[in-house]
């Protein structure tokens, strides 16, 4: 049973019973600022979990995206990711605790086929006012009791505090923000036999085993999310009007289970990823099920392991929309990029670069099914994660090599390196700590402080917008700027999103996401459809809107740029069937016909997966 065998199998379970199959969510959130990313399925229903109608009904499914930066540090083992497929299902005040568990161990057990007596489950102990969830553990019993064993408390029930039973994406009440709603869960664990447990490495082989021991022998695989609580201005816990199901469970966890292997690695979601590395290395992949490996073996496939998650995450977040950067999540796609060519150095790839280019194909062909926007975008995907590999490369050389000079890494050398090099904290920390060093993190922050304060100041004066005056010029380039932007999503790609601008009175500079060269027939196209638009002489009107309305009609963005609740969006054309429709400050020409001609002078390559246009009016 494969990967899609599974995701098929769940969306179909819970359709027969009354569920209305949703989207995955893009991983980037589209009306959430907190957060720099989707990472979890419940995210995009946060309203609909607090008591707003969902469009669709009360009851829910579907297989989310999600990406959680924060287990970074863990990847490498054999069960932790950084993007991985929530299949969720959700009941918005409908049914409650003694439906949803019988189905989930009905699924896990009849549609996956797993062996019940393989199957632990744990509860909420209790605790912060609310009391112990005995009502899963009396309903637990029954199911069990169903196929044949008696579960008892202790032995196949287990009882934990907040910190391991309640779920809100802020972890433990005492640490939700007032409004955030959260719950007591209830979750499934597989059994992959005590044998894993008495492993040598194992810290815990000489302790008394457990689901949440984590000493590899248990794997989470499900849980349900009794989401009935919001956090209060004062800090107690209220229950919400409706009772809630959130559930979630990890794909290439399930496949696991199933696979009675409990290295994630091993299916069909990395197995094509990691023929790939064995190829162009040269050397094979350990991680074999109770196996002892030696040193250097489980360095080769921890870095294995490591490529191979990353760069799933990196091709996922670039189907998505983001590209290499150095500010929020271009920020984290570049370090997943640049430890992905780290590791593969330990596995003698550090010649070509350009093999992670080879790891686009087999991804797309894992999710074409399922999201096919991977398949449509791979080869420009390709062609930006080759540049920036080669790029990139220029500068590891060299900065390993001052390192291999530094006896002691200090907070002043990490920062040396961040900014001339463009080596991320977190790569400076690997090296040293190999070197069995530890850098000065607090120093690190201080000198790039002064590096802030010195750019804050360097950038004074500038206008907002990238305008460098409010001369008449000035202004008409500005509107011909939003002209642009919409010929170019016309004309060559609805995708396509601004990425930095520059405007003076004798040209505009426009940055834009795009991997390739445009051609001459598709500029000549922009620049005639941006002339007609000049020549219909369009009202360019100012509205003041809430951010919701303005991103319903479809009005561009900053990319990155957090916006008030109420925003001002400049519209060129009738509000009804507009040409252009963008968040901004102003200034503008009252109508496009005072602009004059506009003429595109040059196209050239800005950075990784950006094109740079430059424009004047005549």
């Amino acid at each position: 049973m494969n990967s899609a065998d599974v995701r098929k199998k769940y969306l179909e379970f819970f359709k027969k019973r009354g569920h209305a199959e949703i989207p995955s969510a893009p991983l980037v959130p589209e009306n959430d600022p907190t957060t720099l990313f989707t990472s979890s399925g419940m995210q995009p229903l946060i309203p609909y979990l607090l008591g707003q109608p969902h469009p669709l009904g009360k009851r829910l499914v579907d297989s989310q995206k999600s990406f959680r930066s924060q287990d970074i540090d863990e990847v490498g083992d054999n069960r932790h990711t950084t993007f991985f497929e929530m299949l969720g299902n959700w009941s918005l005040g409908d049914y409650f605790k003694k439906e949803q568990l019988p189905w989930i161990f009905e699924f896990l057990t009849k549609e996956l086929g797993l062996d019940p007596k393989r199957l632990y489950v744990t509860v909420f102990e209790g605790g912060n006012g609310v009391t112990k969830d005995t009502e899963s553990i009396e309903i637990w019993k029954e199911v069990f009791r169903g196929v044949g064993i008696e579960a008892k408390e202790g032995e196949r029930i287990f009882a934990y505090p907040a910190k391991k039973n309640w779920w809100s994406r802020s972890g433990e009440p005492q640490n939700m923000p007032p409004g955030e709603p959260g719950g007591p869960d209830s979750e499934v664990f597989f059994d992959f036999g005590e044998q894993l447990k008495l492993h040598e490495q194992s810290p815990f082989k000489n302790e008394k085993c457990h689901p949440n021991c984590d000493c590899g022998r248990f794997l989470e695989i499900a849980n349900s999310v009794f989401m009935q609580y919001q956090k209060m201005e004062d800090g107690s816990l209220k229950e919400l009007k409706q009772k809630n199901v959130d559930f979630g469970g990890g794909l290439e966890r399930m496949i696991a289970a199933v696979n009675d292997d409990p290295d994630i690695f091993k299916t069909d979601m990395f197995t094509p990823l990691i023929h790939i590395l064995e190829n162009v290395s040269g050397i094979p992949y350990g991680g074999s099920k109770g196996s002892k490996e030696s040193e250097g073996e489980e360095k080769t496939t921890r870095a294995m392991r490591i490529i191979s998650d990353h760069m799933r995450a990196s091709v996922m977040m670039m189907a998505d929309g983001v590209l290499p950067s150095n500010k929020t999540q271009g920020y984290v796609l570049r370090r997943l990029i640049r430890r992905s060519l780290l590791y593969g150095r330990k596995l003698g790839l550090s010649k070509d670069l350009t093999y992670i280019g080879k790891l686009v194909a087999p991804i797309a062909q894992i999710y074409e099914g399922a999201y096919p926007t991977v398949t449509e975008k791979a080869e420009e995907i390709k062609l930006i994660l080759q540049e920036e590999a080669l790029r990139f490369g220029k500068t590891l050389e060299r900065g390993l090599a001052e390192i291999e000079k530094v006896k002691t890494l200090d907070g002043k050398i990490a920062f040396m390196l961040y900014e001339t090099y463009g080596f991320p904290w977190e790569m400076t920390e690997e090296i040293a700590r190999e070197k069995g060093q530890q850098v000065d993190k607090k120093q690190f922050e201080q000198e790039f402080k002064k590096h802030q304060e010195l750019s804050r100041t360097a950038a004074a004066g500038m206008f907002k917008g990238g305008l460098a005056d409010k001369s008449e010029a000035t202004v008409a380039l500005h509107t011909a700027h939003h002209l642009l932007l919409a010929a170019l999503q016309k004309i060559v790609d609805p995708g396509i999103r601004q990425r930095g601008s520059n405007i003076t009175a004798e040209r505009l500079r426009m940055d834009f996401n795009f991997a390739r060269k445009l051609t001459p027939e598709e500029l000549k196209k922009v620049e005639d459809l941006v002339n007609q638009k000049i020549a219909e002489d369009l009202p360019v009107v100012r509205k003041e809107m809430k951010r919701e309305e303005a991103e319903k009609i479809g009005a561009q963005m900053e990319f990155g740029h957090k916006y008030p609740d109420v925003v001002s969006v400049y519209i060129v054309g009738s509000p009804s069937d507009f040409f252009s429709a963008e968040f901004c400050g102003g200034p503008h020409v009252g109508r496009t016909g005072t602009i004059g001609r506009f003429k595109i002078k040059k196209e050239e390559s800005a950075a990784s997966g950006i094109r740079r246009i430059y424009a004047s009016v005549e």
